[in-house]
């Protein structure tokens, strides 16, 4: 037995016969946990609830979306010159879409009444406002100070000029003594851009006018006015708190009424401003408004410690605000942010209760015209309608999601 236990110790001694010296290989991940099953377990069924909640939208899909697209693209009609191509026939018996309807409209749908010699305008306005918006949302975009500066300055300006033409006010200055080259100016932009009205405006056109505006102008009066609310003088925090509680108290067609209606009984007939521009302005205070609630939320959520922090190295008021506290808190509330402009961009549906031709009047001013009177035009027009409003409020969702995940990746770091 000694001698046993002497040649176990010596083997002991030394060390083990084998050592592995290269690491094991990693194991793929069990195929119930990855990809496309994985996904679907923890996504769709990973609970008695969720899996209820996954058959019940489930049925809804196949009960909604096959008689939805036979009605939308297969018994479609896409060629035709009148309202006979879209009705009834014994070889074509099922009633789909009249989409020769939206091409023979489209142009209406787009420029409303604005003069055909003149609609290059409006294209080209329309390019103006792509630029400006691709190069402020493009994050890595080159010179974005200088796309800032045309997108609220440049482009309004000339965008204005395009659509409106040379307003009665600067054709009036321009004839003043000792500057008489911007008469000569003014009357060459008026030969080639005539004054249209926007009474004549209409479609496509003014919904983009109208939600460009709104959007553009609510953020910054609304991170005024939550400034405002939060400040610790008296008379601009009642005034905020005033102005903040009474117009969202109230619905927006209300506002719209009081701008275009009751605005003008209160001016002499020559200040009463155009119709279209009194409803810029109440659709602009009205975001505003709920834009300033979702600011003071972010504005709250931001730490005590970081007004500190800047107090400590000599930041004032207005630096701490734009360099630390704001930028931080527009951070916080993007997703509430691109809520209310999306809900600000649906809503300019709503201007044409007071009289003004946005897409949405074009295309129930379409739906009675006799040469395409069938029981399908109305429906193929509201489903036009509602593919436009879904394209562009589920760009500007995607767009705010890639804009909160690219910001959350420094939190993660």
């Amino acid at each position: 037995m000694s001698d046993i236990a002497t040649r176990t110790d010596a083997k002991l001694m030394e060390g083990p016969a084998f050592v592995r010296t290269m690491p094991l290989l990693p194991l793929p991940p069990p195929m119930a946990a990855s990809g496309a099953i994985g996904w679907l377990r923890w996504n769709l069924f990973s609970g008695p609830l969720n899996i209820a909640l996954t058959v019940v939208c489930a049925l809804l899909i196949v009960w909604i979306v096959p008689p939805l697209f036979k009605f939308l693209v297969v018994d479609a009609v896409w060629n035709g010159a009148g309202r006979t191509d879209c009705l009834a026939t014994p070889g074509h018996p099922e009633m789909g879409a009249c989409w020769a309807y939206v091409f023979d409209k489209i142009s209406f749908f787009t420029y409303g009444f604005y003069p055909i010699e003149g609609r290059w305008r409006v294209d080209l306005f329309f390019v103006l406002l792509a630029v400006g918006v691709v190069w402020m949302a493009w994050l890595n975009a080159p010179q974005r100070g200088l796309g800032a500066a045309y997108f609220f300055i440049v482009m309004p300006l000339a965008s204005f000029l395009l659509l409106y033409g040379v307003p009665e006010v600067l054709v009036g200055i321009g004839h003043w003594p000792r500057i008489g080259w911007l008469s000569a100016l003014l009357d060459a932009l008026n030969h080639v851009l005539p004054r249209v009205p926007t009474t004549q405006w209409g479609g496509v056109l003014v919904t983009v006018v109208v939600a460009s505006v709104g959007i553009v102008f609510s953020l910054p009066i609304g991170i005024l006015l939550a400034l405002g609310r939060r400040s610790r003088l008296p008379a601009v925090r009642l005034f905020s708190v005033i102005f903040i509680e009474f117009v969202r108290g109230v619905p927006l067609i209300t506002v719209l009424f009081m701008a275009s209606v009751m605005l003008p009984l209160f001016v002499p007939e020559s200040w009463s401003p155009d119709k279209l521009l009194r409803a810029l302005v109440g659709v602009s205070l009205f975001s505003s408004a709920y834009m300033a609630e979702v600011v003071r939320a972010g504005l709250q959520a931001i730490p005590k410690g970081q007004y500190e922090a800047a107090m400590a190295v000599g930041l004032g008021y207005w630096q701490t605000m734009r360099l630390i506290v704001l930028p931080q808190a527009l951070k916080i509330t993007i997703p509430n942010i691109v809520n209310t402009t999306i809900g600000l961009f649906k809503d300019t549906t709503l201007v044409f209760v007071v009289g003004i031709f946005d897409f949405l009047m074009t295309i129930e001013a379409g739906r009675a015209d006799p040469a395409w009177a069938t029981p399908v035009t109305s429906t193929t027009g509201y489903a036009f309608a509602a593919i436009f409003y879904l394209i562009f409020c589920y760009g500007m969702s995607r767009y705010a999601r890639f804009v909160e995940a690219r910001l959350a990746a420094g939190d993660r770091r």
